[in-house]
């Protein structure tokens, strides 16, 4: 169960740092930024409160540690709970005490595009074609919910599991065009004799545009490594040297109220805003069907 509470910690990772942009050195996973409503109420965005939700509870006993690091963290313990490769995580990363320094909305992946877009985003951050595909094996891991993120269903059987199934099954079944109630496109593959029917979003098709669609545990570390460290500045010692970190030190956001609030420009104790409680019960609901 430990697991299954992380995994969407994974996902959390993968849209907090991939706000980064190479050109302009904004964005990335230091800040914590999905604290404010500008970068956490992003629709590309929908859903990952449950993770920061579920994460509570360990910022409640170690209120020392930062947002930006505990999110990180926690990716990393999450892949490897699950049967995924060791992933070299440092620490360091300091909490925004605003949000003017938040990227602007719009850097991150949309599931409803195509292999131009993909390469776009992902060479906005500086990951080519190879770690692109490296990078969506995440989606071995969990599923969508169409109240949350529009989609629904799983990429795989076990997704509770890291594996390559995901590359095999987008390589090997038919997938069909399927229309959700809610309009939304995605692709599936309904097994008739289990019942069972998996999805996979436009973007996971165009990945069998790619060069190579073949990937070792090792390359998806070292992938996910890197974008653990987009925005990140470290000196010879491996101390982060980011004007935010140089200045303001280790900066640990107070832990969010625990007692539900009116949503407002930040989820930070300094404004009535708190999401933890009520969306502590939806997810005990959500486990208790598993």
């Amino acid at each position: 169960m430990a697991a299954l509470a992380l995994f969407w910690s994974d996902w959390h990772v993968g849209h907090s740092a991939g706000t980064y942009d190479e050109k302009t050195d904004t964005g990335g996973s230091n800040g914590a930024g999905m604290r404010y409503e500008a970068e956490g109420g992003d629709p590309a965005n929908a859903g990952l409160q449950h993770a920061r939700v579920f994460l509570e509870p360990i910022k409640a006993k170690y209120p020392w540690i930062t947002y930006a690091d505990l999110w990180t963290l926690a990716g990393v313990v999450a892949i490897k709970e699950m049967g995924g490769p060791d992933i070299e995580w440092k620490g360091g990363r300091t909490d925004y005490v605003d949000d003017p320094k938040l990227p602007p909305r719009g850097r991150l992946p949309d599931g409803t595009k195509e292999s131009n877009h993909l390469r776009n985003v992902f060479g906005r951050m500086g990951f080519s074609d190879q770690e692109i595909v490296a990078l969506s094996g995440a989606h071995n891991l969990g599923r969508y919910h169409s109240d949350r993120s529009g989609f629904e269903g799983a990429w795989v059987n076990n997704p509770t599991r890291f594996s390559n199934q995901y590359y095999r099954l987008l390589r090997s079944l038919k997938w069909e065009k399927k229309k959700l109630p809610n309009g939304v496109e995605q692709f599936v593959n309904h097994d008739e004799d289990t019942g069972t029917e998996l999805m996979m979003l436009p973007t996971d098709m165009a990945l069998r545009d790619m060069q190579k669609i073949r990937i070792s545990f090792s390359e998806t570390a070292a992938a996910f490594a890197k974008l653990l460290e987009l925005g990140i500045q470290r000196d010879s010692l491996g101390r982060i040297i980011n004007a935010d970190n140089k200045n303001g030190g280790y900066h640990a956001a107070p832990k969010k109220k625990s007692k539900p609030g009116a949503s407002g420009k930040t989820s930070d104790d300094k404004v009535n805003v708190d999401e933890a409680r009520p969306l502590a019960r939806e997810n005990m609901q959500f486990r208790a069907k598993l």
